[in-house]
């Protein structure tokens, strides 16, 4: 095929594909990172979620200019080229010389599961969704407000794949990450590699599942009596911060 006659991406998929896998990396694999994490520690009580919920917001008016710049463009960007590679057929081969197709599908189904999960989590629960109806995670109770949004068990179930086939896919998408970017190339190598990935998202799925568990089996009467008593003793030592206006982020499961 001549130059002329080439798509965009064919003609820049050198370029584009590094792109492609450096956003899945950084930020957006890096944010699933502390995201899960940050999740995770619903497992040591409401208090520690509600503290590490109050850190992120600390940032106030940054934290808006921050998602779009560090998560949501990146996040959109690693879609598009994704949902364009699998729309044109384009061959990826070269990323995975030495497994077969299931692994393969597995890469793309998970990205697309991934990406759907995504845009209807934070409909759900990011500000941004209440004018659909969602939006209903409250940094000012953190723990008991995602806790409440995750009762219903189709909802928890849903969650559960979500979780899973993010998790699937950025684990999986770190052993192509080093393909693509010539960081192992012997067959030695790679096994160490797929080693490390299947570590990693061991990980990240017990911190997502584990965060999940611990929403559901919330006490939510108790988390939403230290959530009240964490925000009477951040007005009492703030009190510049009553009244002013903050953006409801998504930070919730």
């Amino acid at each position: 095929m001549s130059d002329s006659s080439a798509s965009f991406l064919e003609r820049h998929q050198f370029l584009i594909y590094r792109l492609f896998s450096l956003a899945g990396l950084v930020p957006v694999g890096a944010f699933l990172v502390v995201h899960l994490l940050t999740n995770a520690s619903v497992l040591a009580g409401a208090g520690t979620f509600q503290s590490r919920v109050d850190m992120i917001h600390s940032l106030g008016p940054l934290l808006v200019p921050i998602e779009w710049a560090f998560i949501f463009l990146p996040m959109l960007f690693h879609a598009a080229v994704g949902f364009v590679i699998i729309a044109n057929g384009l061959p990826n081969v070269g990323s995975y010389p030495y497994v077969g197709n299931v692994r393969y599908t597995m890469q793309r189904a998970t990205g697309m599961i991934a990406f759907a999960f995504i845009i209807w989590h934070i409909v759900q629960l990011h500000w941004m969704g209440k004018p659909l109806g969602g939006g209903q995670f409250d940094p000012h109770r953190a723990a008991s407000s995602a806790a409440a949004a995750l009762q219903h068990p189709l909802v928890a179930i849903l969650y559960a794949v979500g979780v899973l086939s993010t998790v699937f896919h950025f684990a999986n998408g770190l052993w192509t990450l080093g393909i693509t970017w010539g960081l192992w190339t012997s067959p030695a190598a790679m096994r160490r590699a797929n080693a490390v990935s299947v570590v990693v998202g061991l990980a990240l799925a017990g911190a997502g599942l584990g965060s999940l568990a611990g929403m559901l089996t919330l006490d939510r009467d108790k988390a939403q009596a230290e959530e009240e008593r964490m925000e009477k003793r951040k007005l009492q030592f703030e009190p510049a911060a009553v009244g002013s206006p903050e953006p409801a982020a998504h930070t919730g499961v």
